[in-house]
């Protein structure tokens, strides 16, 4: 019996491709892998940013209450601290400074803003570094972060 010349030229053309499936498996498994990896990396990067951010805004919601808390840096650390509590290196750096409500600049003495009012404001700048999990050669091995808020002082 005589087979098809079309049968036969597909039967060798796929003869040696026995292992080609198992070979394109591995490899889309292990891209697959690392974009996963990458991803999740981002977001655990975009996490700490955003708990860094939200801790000066603490920080920044503390110092704003009232004149004497805007002086008081330890409490407004403490409130930025218990916002970002994954962060392990958070640093905190509290400062105000004082505005005339007609928009002029004052050193906060009551004698600067002649016809308007003293406008004091608190800011709070935090920063920290996160490590990533797993070191690619190439990108950097610690990422610095930071977050800045500022608030008016009620009075």
């Amino acid at each position: 019996m005589r087979t098809n010349p079309l049968i036969a030229y597909i039967r060798k053309l796929f003869a040696g491709t026995s292992g080609q499936s198992l070979v394109e498996t591995a490899m889309a498994v292990s891209l697959c892998s690392v974009l996963m990896l990458g991803a999740a990396e981002f977001g655990r990067l975009t996490y700490a940013g955003i708990e860094i951010s939200d801790s000066a805004r603490a920080g920044v919601e503390y110092g704003s209450q009232s004149l004497p808390t805007a002086s008081d840096l330890p409490n407004m650390r403490i409130a930025a601290g218990l916002s970002a509590p994954d962060i392990s290196n958070l640093t905190l750096t509290a400062s105000s400074y004082c505005k005339c409500a007609d928009g002029t600049s004052s050193t906060c003495a009551t004698s600067d803003c002649a016809g308007s009012r003293i406008i004091t404001y608190v800011q709070v700048v935090t920063s920290g570094s996160i490590d990533p999990l797993i070191y690619v050669p190439g990108l950097p091995k610690s990422y610095a972060l930071t977050g800045k808020a500022v608030m008016r002082v009620v009075d």
